[in-house]
């Protein structure tokens, strides 16, 4: 059972189901959130499909005073819960019988009351969800211990975005992890443990670099100084890095005046024909 909000004196809302509850969640929290500051204790009770489990759970609601907010989409589960909470008096509210019943009569047919399709129609959401928050952590080199779990690696010189095309990437679903390749400065151990597959050097003309630098500087205000802008500073940056993607076996990507979904597919389109695409997706996420 998954605590949602912390209150000890108002009676608590149980959500009842025999999936994972994240559809009666989603209906509570909607309607609670019209009472601003309400404090209404929600608590979640997930995969109640037996008989001996619908009696523990209303026993329990009845001890603690509390409601039962059921998606029960199983007719006998949901008969058993009914009836449980009559007997012993339980107040609940049926998310799901009336509209089932009334769409099986219009639709002539039953449904095929499977608990958990919710969850399952939503699985890509939080997936990609899951895959921003990973990216996230993991920007700018973050956390190199996660790098090994993200599904692609990017990596090069500052300004070459590796940041815009992680997270366009991660709202697909993909984990990925970037690292700041900097002269001087040693790379994190696991960059060079990953896949060198899945790791891709971003590569940019001295030219246009030194554009998207000199406009952050003017943009932001800031003092980067003189070597950030330097044509040859630049250029030893740029070749540094391309060692490194040689030492790696990375694939380099030219991502010269290029949007991001072209780089995007470019990379996408790599892993492809590199990988078995759906299987390899299926076990990365």
């Amino acid at each position: 059972m998954e605590k949602k909000n912390n209150a000890n004196k108002l009676p608590p809302i149980y959500i009842v189901s025999g999936g994972k509850g994240l559809a009666g969640d989603a209906v509570v929290q909607s309607v609670l959130i019209q009472f601003p500051n309400n404090k209404v204790p929600v608590m979640i009770v997930p995969d109640v499909l037996t008989a001996e489990r619908i009696d523990e759970v209303t026993s329990m609601v009845l001890s603690a005073g509390g409601v039962i907010v059921h998606t029960m989409v199983d007719p006998e589960a949901r008969k058993m819960l009914t009836e449980s909470c009559d007997r012993k008096e339980v107040k609940h509210i049926d998310l799901v019988g009336d509209l089932s019943g009334w769409l099986s009569a219009l639709l002539h047919r039953e449904p095929i009351s499977k608990p958990g399709l919710y969850r399952l129609r939503n699985i890509d959401y939080f997936k990609r969800i899951e895959a921003i928050d990973f990216t996230l952590k993991v920007d700018d080199g973050q956390n190199p211990e996660k790098i090994k779990q993200a599904d692609i690696v990017l990596t090069g010189v500052s300004r070459t975005g590796k940041t815009p095309l992680s997270v366009y990437l991660a709202m697909f679903g993909w984990k990925v992890a970037n690292v700041l390749i900097v002269p001087g400065i040693d790379l994190p151990e696991e960059l060079f443990l990953t896949d060198p597959g899945r790791v891709f050097g971003l590569n940019i003309s001295s030219v246009y670099l030194i554009a998207q630098r000199a406009n952050r500087i003017q943009h932001l205000g800031m003092d980067e100084g003189a070597d950030y802008v330097d044509r040859r500073k630049v250029n030893d940056e740029l070749e540094y890095a391309r060692r490194i993607f040689a030492r790696g076996g990375f694939t380099e990507i030219q991502v010269t005046n290029k949007p991001i979904e072209s780089s995007a597919n470019e990379i996408l389109t790599i892993l492809t024909a590199r990988y078995n695409m759906e299987e390899w997706k299926r076990e990365a996420l």
